[in-house]
């Protein structure tokens, strides 16, 4: 992807910039992200304990000028760590509690602190909600959304 000239900025200036964002932000953790570019392309790395702050970091720098893109290598380390039961229990509450899916067509499987979705469901937008419950629940590093259409 080629920039506008006024767009350019060299990697230096980019790196400093996307890490004052990442500082001015207070959603992203204090020195928890560290910014390293390449011709343009910014890749984040560190540790953060909730999905959503992983996801804000992403979003502060991408539409930086000059960036030409973002590798997210921000891995989660979650604060609390209920057991298995526990956090498939937590789910599958909030998962009857919302509107917008119908839980009893959704499977969970734990896998230490891995989150598999499995099942069918009207919608993408149901998928993704049904995703978008089990990334709040507490001690969740990561999900994997298996959830089909239903034919």
């Amino acid at each position: 992807m080629r920039l506008p000239s006024a767009n350019k900025r060299t990697d230096p200036e980019i790196t400093e910039a996307a890490a004052r964002a990442l500082d001015l932000n207070s959603v992203v953790p204090k020195d928890a992200i560290k910014v390293v570019v390449s011709q343009g392309w910014v890749t984040l790395q560190g540790e953060v304990g909730w999905q959503y702050q992983r996801r804000e970091a992403e979003r502060v720098v991408r539409n930086l000028r000059g960036v030409r893109g973002v590798t997210n290598l921000v891995t989660l380390r979650p604060r609390t760590k209920p057991s298995p039961e526990e956090l498939r229990k937590k789910i599958e509450d909030a998962l009857v509690r919302t509107a917008e899916t119908d839980a009893e067509n959704i499977t969970l499987t734990m896998e230490g602190s891995t989150v598999i979705l499995s099942g069918t469901v009207r919608s993408w937008a149901e998928a993704r909600e049904a995703e978008r419950v089990a990334w709040q629940a507490p001690g969740v590093a990561e999900v994997e959304n298996r959830i089909r259409l239903r034919p």
